[in-house]
């Protein structure tokens, strides 16, 4: 049974070293890009916009498994729209990519069914799409991504800029989200060597165990867009892919201390036999989405973000490095 991610076939190195020959053009004919940590930011008639794309990944195959599929289209929004948030761009519009074995109708009315509910919740319109019949390109029945296009005042842009003594809140996760499914796959369902059938129904569990992973990731566009409204937010990290692993692209260190998984994450590890530091680079652990503000802030940022989801101080800025301090040990993650 897979222990790590690398065993479940996604290697953090390799991957890493793929990545370095991704080649983007910062020439723009409309004049200077803003670059920040997680986003590149193009100027138009005094205002800036990002672009935003992403995937929902293997997590489609537990929506076949189940054969359900209208919230998988939630987690394809979410993905890009979270993402565009992390400069402080509001969501304005989205387009869809279904690459498809067969079309066939009850599919397709799903996945729209959970494009659209997304788009709603992130306050944006989806625009367009594609769907493309390709059985000869898939293994599985269907992939679905989309990107997203926001806009910022320039002022108002998230730079990532942070200090020593920053304050990190944490806002809470729905669950696994779309992250990670390459390993909780293995670990949980039969199917893929796993313990449990598909539809086991764990003491402690409001569902059957494959609608507790396809519970839809959490859009954070209100509460991130009315907390920028009202604070000054230095930074902003969607805690998707390699989790606390993502806070490395800030110039800085970090210390968390403060983490509260749902039962998915202890089965998951549990039945994995996966060890603390593992699971901390591999699934957000309760926390979806993360902001880092001045700590005399603080107090006033979780008023307003507790407001929409539950949210709490869950770490500092620190010098260097990013380490937990979790079941009382301190393990350094990156």
């Amino acid at each position: 049974m897979a222990k790590t991610y690398s065993a479940a076939g996604v290697d953090r190195k390799v991957r890493s070293a793929a990545k370095k020959y991704m080649d983007f053009n910062p020439a723009s004919k409309y004049g200077k890009l803003v670059k920040t940590p997680f986003n590149l930011l193009y100027p138009m008639d005094g205002r800036y916009f990002v672009k935003t794309a992403d995937g929902v990944g293997t997590k489609v195959l537990l929506a076949q498994l189940a054969n359900k599929h209208d919230t998988i289209g939630i987690d394809a929004v979410a993905n890009v729209a979270n993402d565009c948030i992390r400069c402080g761009a509001e969501p304005l519009a989205v387009t869809d990519i279904i690459d498809i074995k067969k079309s066939l109708p009850r599919t397709i009315r799903e996945l729209y069914k959970g494009l659209k509910a997304g788009a709603e919740e992130a306050g944006c319109s989806l625009v367009g799409g594609e769907t493309a019949d390709v059985p000869e390109l898939l293994n599985a029945d269907y992939h679905i991504n989309c990107d997203c296009v926001g806009e910022v005042e320039k002022d108002k842009i998230i730079r990532g800029s942070v200090k020593v003594g920053d304050i990190v809140i944490g806002l809470r996760s729905s669950g696994l989200h779309s992250n990670g499914f390459s390993l909780a796959r293995k670990v949980l369902f039969k199917k893929w060597g796993g313990a449990f059938d598909r539809f086991k129904t764990i003491d402690g569990f409001d569902k059957e165990l494959v609608l507790e992973c396809l519970e839809p990731t959490a859009i954070y566009v209100k509460p991130v867009l009315d907390l920028c409204k009202n604070v000054n937010v230095l930074a902003a990290v969607n805690i998707t892919g390699d989790a606390y692993l993502k806070f490395g692209k800030i110039s800085a260190g970090f210390e968390f201390y403060n983490f509260r998984p749902q039962p998915l994450f202890d089965l998951i590890q549990k039945t994995g036999r996966i060890n603390d530091k593992e699971m901390l680079r591999t699934f957000n652990m309760g926390w979806g989405f993360a902001v880092v503000v001045n700590k005399w802030n603080a107090d006033n940022a979780l008023g307003i973000l507790n407001k929409h989801v539950q949210s709490e101080v869950i770490g500092t800025v620190t010098s260097k490095g990013i380490v937990a301090l979790y079941k009382g040990k301190r393990i350094v993650l990156g």
